[in-house]
């Protein structure tokens, strides 16, 4: 009887674990644990960031939280992340690529993925700031959206709810040339852009692509 119960213990088991990794999106890793920001570090302001029901809330001054964890040494070259995201009225963020720790000021390395719906500042959700921007908003503030970023190569590729809103190529120009603003590879961030915004991110995760 007794080998008989724990045959049957160690069958729901394997049945259990069957199940969880079918579901269990394949190659994605959490970087955010839901309740602290244990592997981020602030720079700047760090009062700016906090946690609330599951999410990082950015509200406050200008300040950016860097992911220094574990996950891939944090350093991503060729890498899939996505969070799910709400925008309050007039705020302003940011999603930022290859960059790296930097204690004042915007990110010099990198590039910064717009997050913003109806802040002044023209250029909406998904523009590769500054490089290829999009003026056209496809969320509204108060409400939660998955955006997505792909980077693969000179390539980046943004989705909003899963749909491809902005494509941008990275000339050789830019990729040979010896500033810091481009696709090499490095850390994510969040950005807080100023005191009268407020953002949520949660569910951020990351899924490193072969070279």
């Amino acid at each position: 009887m007794r080998h008989s119960a724990a045959l049957t213990i160690a069958l729901l088991l394997t049945m259990v674990s069957a199940t969880f990794a079918q579901k269990a999106p394949k190659g994605w890793v959490s970087l955010f644990d839901g309740k602290t920001l244990n592997g981020w570090k602030a720079a700047e302001n760090p009062g700016t960031f906090s946690v609330e029901d599951g999410a990082i809330v950015v509200a406050g001054p200008r300040a950016h939280l860097f992911y220094e964890g574990p996950v891939n040494d944090h350093n991503f070259k060729n890498f899939e992340w996505k969070a799910q995201v709400k925008t309050m009225p007039g705020s302003n963020s940011g999603m930022f690529i290859h960059t790296a720790y930097q204690e004042t000021g915007w990110p010099s390395k990198g590039y910064e993925i717009q997050v913003n719906q109806t802040h002044t500042d023209w250029r909406k959700t998904g523009s590769v700031y500054g490089k290829q921007d999009v003026k056209e908003t496809f969320v509204k503030d108060d409400e939660w959206y998955t955006e997505q970023i792909i980077v693969k190569g000179n390539q980046v590729t943004i989705l909003i709810n899963d749909k491809v809103i902005n494509s941008y190529t990275e000339p050789e120009s830019i990729s040979q040339g010896t500033g810091t603003q481009k696709l090499s590879s490095g850390t994510i961030a969040l950005q807080g852009h100023d005191p009268k915004s407020k953002v949520y991110f949660k569910d951020i995760q990351v899924r490193v692509l072969p070279d």
